[in-house]
């Protein structure tokens, strides 16, 4: 099990941008996949992007040209960048790993409003 620590988050004009980190410490040695999913206010949490140990990336559809997944290994770090927030952006983003054995870690989430 790793402990998870989300930074970056905040208030964010329409059309801005915002890059959200995840540090993992603890058993970080078994981390495979590292990535991120959001939930706003009264909807199901849903599937953001994914970054594997060796960089091969996967998005959601709705999010491929202004998000951006990156990894720093070295500092068992997970980023994302995103640009062209728009007011439906506004969730909760949480920090997910997965390890090689199967099992998966969630951070405890942070806040991202995008409001003028």
């Amino acid at each position: 099990q790793v402990q998870l620590v989300e930074s970056g988050g905040g208030l964010v004009q329409p059309g801005g941008s915002l890059r959200l980190s995840c540090a993992a410490s603890g058993s970080h040695f078994s981390i495979n996949v590292m990535g991120w999913y959001r939930q706003a206010p009264g909807k199901q949490r849903e599937f953001l992007a994914t970054i594997t140990n060796r960089a091969n990336t996967n998005y959601a559809d709705f999010v491929k040209g202004r998000f951006t997944i990156s990894r720093d290994n070295a500092k068992n770090t997970v980023y994302l960048q995103m640009n062209s927030l728009k007011p439906e952006d506004t969730a909760v983003y949480y920090c997910v790993v997965d390890h090689v054995y199967g099992g998966r870690d969630w951070g405890q989430g942070i806040q991202v409003t995008v409001s003028s």
